[in-house]
């Protein structure tokens, strides 16, 4: 039989977030004998263009037809309501067609929002995967009606008002992380960092790792790196930030540099930018503190799970999903910034503890979330939707 042709669509530009390296992950994993990915890029290549091309793995540029996008990321040369749905549905129907695809695959919003309805209307099996929080419009009220399957990263994101019943289409698949490479070495990651930020080599490091946006919480963040300071008085603690804006003109960065200002924890904080790869500076840090909220599953989670890098979370979300509370890292208060500063306190003064906490992690991450698992579960997704393909 023929591969299964499954089609990718993300925007291109600056954003690389969560979704796009789990999709991108899967897509590297796929068995190319059976399956025949095809990635799509609308606007503009841009930083995720070579991104993907650093992978190893091709796309197309799509400038036209216009998608449709929700106000905050829309932009001048997107479609209107009815423009997309006289002009470029019709369009999109057609690419489908020229392009053979048997399954569209979308993994965010926007993608979601643009793609279904010309999936179905050219006889493409249509998956959503939703990385979104269970009241989110999308995945209540246009994915039941047009989805073949909803992959969700967790539980608690499954749709909590679907316009109907999502029980046969819905499944938890897990985010996709690759468990095999070699740790860096936390020791040497942290130096690297303090002699990067012209610190001493005792500082408390604590990071955000992640887009900046309103979910994530990075203003609480800053505020929970002043209360950590606060607490912690024998050591220096900087609070660093690995990651951009996700949304052009948020101004999310400089509201944590203004929130630290007001703190007079201002020489501490550290906007870091986006790092890739991650590991080495994941490892370095102290801890990795996740303050969002209504979080699905955030990918950072694991990975420092994976590199023996504490967790403190947020008791909200998903989170509760990965974390056991005082086995495989601490869950805190949501609203209270300084309730961080007590897990990190116990942390810094009990080696015993951080040891057991850190090695406990890493076992569970290492046997819950390897990529393999993930990639076995989707293509048994993709193999139900087209079992003419095997």
């Amino acid at each position: 039989m023929g591969k299964t042709r499954i089609l990718y669509p993300f925007v291109g530009g600056a954003t690389i977030g969560g979704s796009h390296v789990s999709a991108l992950k899967l897509i590297c994993a796929l068995d190319l004998t059976r399956y025949d990915p095809v990635i799509v890029l609308h606007r503009e290549a841009g930083a995720l263009g070579d991104f993907i091309a650093d992978m190893g793995l091709d796309y197309t540029v799509v400038t036209t037809p216009p998608i449709i996008a929700p106000r905050h990321s829309r932009s001048p040369s997107d479609a209107s309501v009815p423009g997309f749905l006289l002009g470029s549905v019709p369009r999109m129907v057609k690419l489908l067609r020229q392009w053979k695809i048997d399954i569209v695959h979308t993994n965010d919003g926007r993608m979601h929002g643009s793609w279904g309805l010309p999936a179905k209307l050219a006889g493409c099996k249509f998956v959503w995967h939703h990385r979104q929080a269970p009241d989110a419009l999308g995945v209540n009220k246009i994915a039941p009606l047009l989805a073949d399957r909803i992959l969700s990263v967790s539980e608690f994101s499954r749709p909590v008002r679907p316009i109907r019943s999502v029980d046969r289409s819905f499944s938890v698949v897990r985010s996709p992380f690759d468990l095999s490479t070699p740790t860096p070495d936390r020791a040497a990651s942290h130096k690297a960092l303090c002699d990067e930020l012209r610190v001493p080599d005792d500082t408390l490091l604590l990071a955000y790792f992640g887009v900046l946006n309103e979910r994530k919480r990075p203003v609480h963040f800053t505020e929970a790196v002043a209360a950590v300071a606060d607490a912690v008085t024998d050591r220096p603690v900087h609070g660093l930030i690995f990651g951009k804006v996700e949304t052009e003109g948020s101004d999310l960065d400089a509201a944590c540099v203004a929130r630290a200002k007001a703190l007079g924890i201002q020489d501490r904080l550290h906007l870091m930018g986006f790092r890739d790869p991650p590991a080495p500076a994941m490892a370095g840090v102290d801890a990795l503190l996740i303050t969002a909220l209504d979080e699905p599953f955030g990918r950072t989670l694991i990975e420092a799970m994976h590199l023996g890098t504490p967790v403190i979370a947020t008791h909200h979300g998903g989170n509760p999903e990965a974390i056991t509370d005082g086995t495989t890292g601490f869950l805190v208060d949501p609203w209270n910034p300084a309730a961080f500063a007590r897990p990190i306190r116990q942390l810094a003064d009990d080696p015993a503890l951080l040891n057991a906490i850190t090695r406990t992690a890493q076992d569970e991450a290492r046997s819950e979330y390897g990529l393999g698992r993930h990639v076995t579960q989707v293509c048994a997704v993709y193999d139900d939707l087209c079992p003419n393909k095997d």
